[in-house]
C-alpha cells in the first residue's frame, strides 16, 4: 500500500510560497482599507461552547459546524463555520454600544463540507459588518465597501447582483403558506423550476392573483426586472411592495455612487433566507459560476444575546480573491547570500540592507547547495573593510 500520509482531507488546502506572501500582502491592504473607513478590527476565537455559537440566525450553520465535546464542562464545543455571528455577539454582548458600531475580521472557518463558495472547507474568511442602523446609508456603505476591497484585491469585470428577501417572504405570509410549504417552494425557486413551482402552487391550493405573482418570481430577474416587478406585484400586500420599492432606492444609489458596475437584479435569488431579513447583494466575475463576495441586512442577530440591534455586513474568501485577482506581482523580492562569517562589519550591514527592506539570509557552514540554489541572486563580498552588494554569478 502506498504511502499517502501527506494527503489532506478534500476540500482542506495548504497556501505554499510564493502564495503565502501575496495573501499576507492582500490581507495587510484590505485590513488597512477597513479601518480607513472605520472599521475596528476584531479577533473571535475559533472554537465556542455550541449553543453560543449556534445562537439566533447562526442555527442555520448547524449542519456546516463541526462538533466536539469539551473534556472539561463536558459541553458540546463548535468550531466556527462563520464569523458573522460572532461578530454580532460581540458587538450585543461585548461592547454594548448605542451608536453605530462598525467590525472587521480576517479568520479562517471550518465547514463539514463546501457551499461552493470557493471550493474550499476551510475558507479565510474576511468581512466586514455594520451594527446599530437600519436604512438606505449603511446597506449602501456595505454594498460600496464589498466593491472597493475587490476593486482593491485587483478582481476585475465584476458584476452587482441586487435581491431583497422580504418580497418573497411577504408574499409568502399573505398566501398563508406554512413552514413546510414554504420551504419546498423557496426550494423550488432556488433551482429556478418553473414547473415545479406551478405544481406546488396547485398543489397548495394558492388563489390568484398570488399564484401568478409567486409562479413568476423565478423569472422576475435580469437588468430590467424592478420595472417587471412593478407590474407583476400591483397587488401584493403593503410589506411586498414596501420591500420593492426599498430595492429600487438601492438600486438608484448604487448606480450613483458605483456607476461603472453593471447590476443585475434577481427577485428570487434568497441567498441565506432564514439569516437575512432584507436587502441581499453578491458578486459575480465571469467565467464563475459562485459569487466571490456576499452579503446583506441581517437585523435582530443579536437578539439571542440581549440587544436586538439592526446590522448589515458582507464577507469573501481571502484565498478567492488571490486567485481571481489580475494584480501584477512586482516581481521576486531580492534575496541576498551573506558569507558564513563572524564579522561584526557583516553584521551591520546585513542589520542595514534588512532595514531597507532587502532579504539577507546567511550561508551555513557545510550546508548543501549555494545561494542560487536558494534563490539568491546577489551576495555580500568584502571590499576593503566594507561589505558591498554584488549580483550573483553561479559558479
Amino acid at each position: 500500500m502506498p504511502d499517502n500520509r501527506w494527503l489532506l482531507p478534500e476540500g482542506i488546502e495548504e497556501i505554499l510560497p510564493p502564495q503565502a506572501a501575496r495573501l499576507e500582502q492582500m490581507r495587510r491592504e484590505l485590513l488597512d482599507l477597513f479601518r480607513g473607513w472605520g472599521y475596528e478590527l476584531i479577533l473571535p476565537p475559533v472554537i465556542e461552547f455550541l449553543d453560543s455559537l449556534l445562537t439566533g440566525s447562526g442555527r442555520d450553520l448547524d449542519l456546516q459546524t463541526f462538533k466536539l465535546t469539551d473534556q472539561g464542562s463536558g459541553r458540546l464545543m463548535g468550531v466556527r463555520a462563520d464569523i458573522t455571528p460572532q461578530a454580532a455577539r460581540i458587538d450585543a454582548h461585548q461592547l454594548k454600544r448605542e451608536a453605530p458600531t462598525r467590525l472587521c475580521y480576517l479568520g479562517t472557518v471550518l465547514r463539514t463540507r463546501s457551499d461552493g463558495f470557493g471550493g474550499s472547507r476551510a475558507p479565510l474568511q474576511i468581512g466586514a459588518e455594520l451594527f446599530g442602523h437600519f436604512g438606505l446609508a449603511s446597506d449602501c456603505e456595505i454594498i460600496c465597501l464589498m466593491m472597493e476591497t475587490l476593486r482593491l484585491a485587483g478582481v476585475a469585470d465584476v458584476h452587482l447582483d441586487l435581491g431583497h428577501v422580504g418580497i418573497f417572504r411577504g408574499l409568502s405570509r399573505q398566501a398563508g403558506l406554512d413552514e413546510r410549504q414554504e420551504l419546498a417552494l423557496f426550494e423550488a425557486l432556488q433551482r429556478k423550476a418553473l414547473p415545479e413551482i406551478r405544481d406546488l402552487l396547485n398543489t397548495f391550493g394558492t388563489p390568484e392573483p398570488l399564484r401568478g405573482m409567486l409562479g413568476t418570481l423565478a423569472e422576475l430577474n435580469g437588468p430590467d426586472a424592478l420595472q417587471r416587478a412593478e407590474e407583476v406585484l400591483a397587488e401584493a400586500d403593503p410589506p411586498v411592495r414596501e420591500a420593492l420599492q426599498y430595492l429600487q432606492r438601492i438600486a438608484a444609489l448604487v448606480h450613483d455612487r458605483l456607476p461603472e458596475v453593471p447590476v443585475h437584479y434577481d427577485l428570487a435569488e434568497l441567498r441565506a433566507y432564514h439569516y437575512q431579513t432584507g436587502v441581499v447583494f453578491a458578486a459575480f466575475v465571469p467565467g464563475s459560476g459562485q459569487e466571490i463576495a456576499r452579503g446583506g441586512r441581517y437585523d435582530h442577530i443579536g437578539e439571542s444575546f440581549g440587544r436586538a440591534r439592526p446590522a448589515t455586513g458582507f464577507s469573501a474568501d481571502l484565498l478567492t480573491l488571490m486567485r481571481r485577482s489580475a494584480r501584477m506581482d512586482n516581481g521576486p523580492d531580492r534575496r541576498i547570500l551573506a558569507p558564513a562569517v563572524d564579522d561584526a562589519g557583516l553584521r551591520e550591514r546585513v542589520a542595514e540592507l534588512r532595514s531597507q527592506g532587502d532579504i539577507l539570509i546567511y550561508e551555513l557552514p557545510g550546508q548543501s547547495g549555494d545561494g542560487a540554489a536558494m534563490g539568491c541572486t546577489a551576495r555580500l563580498i568584502a571590499d576593503g573593510g566594507d561589505w558591498r552588494v554584488e549580483e550573483w554569478v553561479p559558479a
